[in-house]
């Protein structure tokens, strides 16, 4: 039996942008997206601190280093620019890869950069 599990989070990363008029989908700075290991075209689940908004979509590679988290088409109803939000991933695991299991979570500051990595 395989258990789905958390692969991956950024906490409390900092809305940049909404762009109501763009296709869909959810910018994020290249640099946090291999801090992770959460892929372009990957499903993420968004949580808004804010304003307890949840939703599903996907990721995109923003410019590296830009701190750029942006919130495009239908998302961008779901959260204001400066809101606080946690983005996660998760994955299946067998029981034989639970024994080395731990997610990438980074926890980030105001401007979208790393002040902890959470991870083995």
């Amino acid at each position: 039996m395989q258990r789905q599990m958390l692969k991956a989070k950024l906490h409390k990363a900092t809305i940049t942008e909404a762009d109501l008029n763009y296709e869909g989908s959810i910018s994020i700075d290249k640099e946090l997206l291999d801090a992770v290991g959460i892929l372009p075209f990957e499903r993420v689940k968004v949580y808004n601190i804010n304003n307890g908004e949840r939703f599903d979509t996907y990721a995109i590679e923003g410019a590296p280093g830009s701190g750029i988290i942006g919130l495009n088409g239908a998302a961008a109803r779901k959260g204001m620019v400066g809101d606080l939000i946690i983005i996660v991933t998760f994955g299946f695991y067998a029981p034989d890869d639970l024994e080395k299991y731990h997610p990438n979570i980074a926890l980030l500051d105001e401007n979208n950069k790393i002040k902890k990595m959470l991870t083995k």
